[in-house]
């Protein structure tokens, strides 16, 4: 039986994997080209987070995390989508009530997080579901560029 304090590091590492070789692909199949704003760092450095932000993100690192696989391998039906749609508008929700952050971090967030809600809106109507899971894990894969959460892995 493997300790428990591996198994953090070891859920990370498989995150990171997953993500590296599960982005590439999504996003190749992803033709939906949207305009954007473009995010930016504090002076050259990251923005701070508080607790809420951090536990949001957490929250929905771990639902895409348990269903990219899926996702990757189109085994994921409608019903799955909407489901998972739902639990993300969870953590959405529980990040705008309780996330309070400066000004202009603030603002950083909500471009980082425009892109999550139409995400969760797409997956929720099943209106090309597979790319708002694209949108979603660029969202998380730009997350730790821009923002100062150490506790992120």
């Amino acid at each position: 039986m493997m300790k428990p304090s591996l198994l953090p590091s070891i859920s990370a590492a498989m995150f990171s994997f997953v993500l590296s070789v599960a982005m590439p692909a999504l996003a190749a199949e992803h033709s939906h080209h949207h305009e954007e704003s473009t995010m930016t760092l504090d002076q050259g450095k990251k923005w701070p987070i508080d607790e809420s932000l951090h536990t949001g993100m957490s929250g929905i690192k771990k639902l895409m995390s348990a269903a990219i696989g899926d996702i990757h391998h189109h085994k994921f039906t409608v019903e799955k989508y909407r489901n998972l749609a739902d639990e993300l508008q969870g953590q959405l929700d529980y990040i705008f009530k309780n996330c309070n952050l400066p000004p202009a971090a603030d603002g950083q967030l909500h471009i980082l997080l425009s892109g999550m809600i139409q995400g969760v809106e797409q997956m929720k109507v099943h209106e090309n579901a597979r790319g708002g899971a694209i949108k979603i894990m660029k969202a998380l894969h730009a997350y730790p560029e821009y923002f100062a959460d150490g506790n992120w892995q």
